[in-house]
């Protein structure tokens, strides 16, 4: 059965509608009215979360698990319709549709068998030490608890994994704090739906409803409002530096001002080693032409720089990736937005000193071709433009001098998502020496692979120094990411029964 979204905002329960509508803008398929936010209607809501707070912030750690994993059973419930509506809305196969779906209720899963363990509250004990000298010490416990109420901002390029119920929503749902999502445009459908199925777990869960409301997409007002609510205790958002950075700011100006978890954007750098490019560059060039070219690069991890020695082996790895992305056709982007501001970052790179165009696109529609420059190690020391991202499937090849300029180039990166070493064991003594850098720019370092694949694990890191994100102390992939949402609280000498184990 064909899915009609209603075209209304989830506020605590109840599908509510208002005044004005926007049109959803499909790749193919039926476009639907949506109704746009408002500040209103962001009150409503986050007054409900807070008075949802009070219930679900002190339920047993089994409520919410069992509550993750019935969100979890209802997407799965709609996986026809979610795929149907999803691939209609952003030109994304069915196949990269359905593999997100799966990661979107496996990370909803693995965090319901991880809050179950308990290891997230941390907690620690300091025993009372009555006969101390000079002094005694009290009974000191700490746990770990939920901060309040969260605002999610949905992200254009992963609809549902980072998106309504994606990672940000389940790590604080896991922590025990209600969740505000402010849908994307790009696929407000997808929003919908995935929200009707969080509805459904709240029902069956019997939760206070004001555990989670979905506003659609609205103007900058609607933003504004959501992080600067006093009820919002911090917010959870992916998309671009500017718009991230302008949420971030007003997070920081609130009169309580709140953690901003955002991650921004990043070029993942990879540093090609000479006896690697030597042994396996042209391996290595097919390799990184599909992963930068996967999902018409419209990844945050995408690695758009490969960093490689002058020499005979550069310029075989120059032809082997040049070839190869010329054999890649149009893929279909995401919204008409995001492929203008490919092909504008694609002109600001042609345009800089310095670089020369091997691999082109006239398109000038919502699909897009790859794009591969190269460059100078000067000339990108020389440039600092060279290093923000240009979000879609475009490289750029630096050519460096010698070893001492890859370092210095290294020394010079901004905050990245992740770095990458191509390396093989003649060049273990470099790859040393590059280590240390590299863990001040990134938050996750690869060896011999891509970064276009990020694992939901206990161990992964999805973050890095600014402007990768900006808190360089959290990761919006793994289990770490519930900590986001909870605050350390000491008990001294407070009775057992009053400290809750929730």
């Amino acid at each position: 059965m064909t899915f009609k979204p209603l075209g209304k905002h989830l506020i605590a329960g109840n599908w509510v509608a208002s005044a004005d509508t926007f049109s959803s803008e499909p790749a193919h398929g039926d476009a639907y009215q949506y109704s746009v936010g408002t500040p209103e209607l962001v009150d409503t809501a986050c007054r409900a979360a807070e008075a949802a707070f009070w219930s679900y912030g002190y339920s047993s750690r089994e409520d919410r698990a069992k509550f993750l994993n019935a969100i979890a059973d209802e997407i799965e419930a709609r996986a026809d319709a979610i795929t149907e509506i999803g691939t209609s809305e952003t030109g994304l196969p069915e196949g990269r549709l359905q593999g997100e779906r799966g990661r979107t209720t496996g990370q909803l899963r693995l965090f319901a068998q991880h809050i179950l363990k308990g290891d997230y509250q941390d907690r620690r004990h300091d025993e009372a030490l009555p006969d101390r000298q000079p002094l005694p010490r009290p009974d000191i416990k700490l746990v770990q608890r939920p901060i309040g109420p969260v605002a999610v901002f949905g992200a254009s390029n992963f609809p549902l994994a980072f998106s309504t119920a994606g990672g940000d929503t389940a790590a604080a749902l896991a922590a025990g704090c209600p969740v505000v999502v402010k849908g994307h445009s790009a696929h407000p459908g997808t929003g919908e739906i995935v929200a009707e199925a969080v509805a459904a777990a709240i029902k069956s869960c019997g939760l206070h409803p004001g555990v989670f409301s979905l506003i659609q997409g609205g103007n900058r007002a609607v933003g504004q409002a959501l992080v600067q609510h006093p009820d919002i205790a911090a917010v959870g958002f992916t998309g671009s530096l500017g718009g991230g950075r302008a949420l971030f700011d007003l997070c920081a100006q609130r009169p309580v001002p709140i953690p901003f978890f955002g991650e921004l954007g990043s070029v993942n750098p990879m540093f090609l080693l000479p006896a690697a490019l030597a042994s396996r560059g042209e391996a290595i060039a097919k390799g990184w032409a599909g992963s930068l070219t996967m999902g018409a690069g419209q990844f945050c991890t995408n690695p758009g720089i490969a960093l490689v020695v002058d020499g005979v082996d550069a310029d075989t790895f120059v032809k082997t990736v040049t070839e190869a992305l010329g054999d890649i056709g149009n893929q279909t982007m995401l919204t008409d937005g995001i492929a203008d501001a490919y092909r504008s970052g694609a002109r600001r790179v042609s345009g800089s000193s310095g670089i020369r165009e091997l691999v082109g696109t006239a398109c000038e529609t919502r699909d897009a071709a790859p794009y591969l420059f190269e460059t100078t190690g000067d000339a990108w020391l020389a440039n600092e433009e060279l290093g923000e991202e240009v979000f879609g499937p475009l490289g750029i090849v630096v050519r460096v001098k010698d070893e001492d300029q890859l370092r210095q180039i290294a020394h010079g990166l901004q905050g990245q998502l992740t770095c990458t070493l191509h390396m093989d064991d003649a060049d273990n003594e470099l790859a040393g020496s590059l280590m240390p850098v590299l863990e001040r720019k990134a938050g996750r370092i690869l060896a011999n692979g891509f970064p276009t694949g990020v694992e939901v694990s206990e161990a992964m890191v999805h973050g890095g120094p600014y402007p990768a994100s900006t808190n360089f102390g959290a990761t919006s992939v793994g289990t770490l990411s519930i900590r986001r949402f909870l605050r350390p609280v000491s008990y001294q000498n407070m009775p057992d029964n009053l400290i809750k184990d929730k």
